[in-house]
């Protein structure tokens, strides 16, 4: 008897395709400045040749093993970063005048750019694979610590009060109610961490003695002005940036649910 009613038509959901907006105008902008003959295709090559020689690289070629190389250093130093920024964050924040001793030693390395302390971390770790994943998980920590310890020192002081006058100890109160207040900094800690921890490894891979990886392969190729290879690496890099990213909300999202309620 339904048969024959017709199905209302599917709205266009524009809001869908809005993330696609500013890679388009990106590339579009691209294209134009070398149509209008602003830039020499000689150092800039075309969005077309530049998308070609990224998608023959990951497709098994040299690329796809510094892309994977360079994740592989990220993440190592990522883990490291996280295993000690969050569990310490955690604990100088439900302490606060442990915190207010430490806070300008954290801000002042904080704000150093870690890749002003390579020839310190040359001197400690040699040019090995290992002095790559210690200074970028030094520039992590920082951020995830500084982070974490910031959501528990913030912790709504009325979830604190009630669960005082409900007769919570100061054990409950820190596992039940402040390492729970502080998840959702400690994930934009994370999530920042991350990003920071693949910007140091690519600009060590640069200028630290390296075989492999994204940054090794993007200086290589400026050297010998392989310019489609240099800029196929740089949104290698951009890509792996942004996914991780992506993969960080998602996770958020999921584990701190309840997030603003």
């Amino acid at each position: 008897m339904n048969a024959g009613i017709a199905k209302p038509p599917r709205r266009f959901n524009a809001g869908r395709w809005l993330p696609l907006a500013g890679p388009l105008a990106l590339f579009v902008v691209w294209d134009l400045t070398l149509r209008l003959q602003l830039v020499s295709p000689v150092l800039l090559p075309t969005p077309a040749a530049t998308l070609a020689a990224l998608a023959r690289g990951m497709a098994g070629g040299p690329l796809l093993w510094d892309f994977l190389a360079s994740v592989n250093r990220t993440l190592q130093a990522f883990v490291i970063a996280a295993v000690i920024g969050v569990p310490l964050g955690v604990v100088l924040g439900s302490n606060e005048k442990a915190y207010r001793s430490v806070e300008f030693l954290v801000d002042f390395f904080r704000s150093t750019p870690s890749s002003a302390l390579i020839p310190l971390f040359l001197m400690i770790f040699g040019v090995t694979d290992m002095n790559k994943i210690a200074i970028a998980a030094f520039a992590a920590v920082l951020v995830i610590l500084f982070n974490s310890a910031y959501g528990v020192i913030n912790a709504r002081k009325q979830r604190v009060m009630a669960a005082r006058v409900m007769g919570a100890s100061r054990w409950q109160i820190f596992k039940d109610v402040l390492i729970w207040e502080s998840l959702q900094p400690t994930f934009v800690g994370l999530r920042s961490g991350v990003s920071m921890a693949l910007v140091i490894v690519i600009v060590a891979e640069m200028f630290i003695g390296s075989d492999t990886g994204l940054g090794n392969r993007i200086i290589n190729a400026q050297q010998v002005l392989n310019v489609r290879d240099m800029y196929a690496s740089i949104l290698a890099a951009g890509a792996l940036g942004y996914v991780l990213n992506i993969l960080f909300l998602v996770l958020e999202k999921r584990v701190v649910h309840w997030s603003g309620r």
